[in-house]
């Protein structure tokens, strides 16, 4: 089987099932496994691959996801008699049914499984733990210059409520709004997430936010943006790395 992953989580959990030596193309911005990814050609970002090429590689399946990728990318492929897999999982139960889609498609529907269950058995897990606990609020940046949050309606919102979090920007009319700092002191979040990825927030960010905030230092959080925004095989580990920023957050 020829593939060809266009978002880089899809390709990080095709190698996870056991089919890494047979995609023939990703994008740029596929890093996991580094030594896996290394030598497979780069076929563009996953909002400007290169069509033709991937039609002149001539996959059996090419894998995307609606947010990442663009419709109009997949409607040409589609076009060239390219078969496309598109999936978006919101939350833990879509990522499961989406790993188990991906396994069929890949043949290798027993790998699949077993990683499907992990994922829900950990948030089941994360979910029976959290009920009763003390809910924390929170906001999770994502980029900077405009400042930008996200919404219920987004997979890293979905994975921190499951722990017990609060988003204090849940209702914003937009999956990812774009926030004022104003905003951000008004809502009060105890907690306030520095995603590192899209935006590679640092530890220097925290200062710039406390001080125009008037936050403490110490309500900011540098968190790993491939655990919480990721779906695949990462999202096992990404369950119980939520609940360990909320669990820490509600223990202060």
């Amino acid at each position: 089987m020829r593939i060809v992953s266009l978002c880089p989580s899809l390709t990080e959990l095709v190698f996870d099932l056991g089919r890494g030596a047979e995609l023939v193309g990703v994008t740029e911005y596929c890093v996991h496994p580094a030594a896996g990814v290394a030598a497979i050609e780069k076929v563009g970002g996953t909002k400007s691959p290169r069509v033709e090429r991937i039609v002149a590689l001539e996959p059996d399946l090419v894998l995307m996801n609606a947010e990442e990728n663009r419709k109009e990318d997949a409607a040409a492929l589609a076009a060239a008699g390219v078969r496309c897999h598109v999936t978006m999982p919101r939350d833990c139960a879509e990522t499961a049914a989406m790993v188990r889609s991906i396994g069929a498609a890949l043949e290798r529907a027993g790998e699949a499984e077993l990683i499907a269950r992990d994922i829900e058995a950990r948030a089941a897990r994360v979910r029976e733990r959290a009920r009763g606990a003390r809910e924390v609020s929170f906001a999770y940046l994502i980029w900077r210059k405009p400042w930008m949050s996200v919404s219920a309606d987004t997979f890293a919102s979905g994975l921190l409520v499951q722990a017990g979090g609060r988003n204090v920007f849940a209702d914003a009319g937009e999956r990812y709004p774009e926030i004022a700092l104003a905003d951000l002191k008004r809502a009060g979040p105890e907690i306030v997430l520095l995603c590192t990825e899209p935006y590679p927030f640092q530890e220097k960010h925290k200062d710039e936010l406390a001080a125009t905030t008037g936050f403490s230092r110490a309500r900011f959080v540098v968190a790993d943006g491939e655990y919480l925004s990721w779906h695949g095989s990462r999202t096992p580990d990404g369950i119980d790395y939520a609940a360990r920023l909320i669990d820490a957050a509600r223990a202060t």
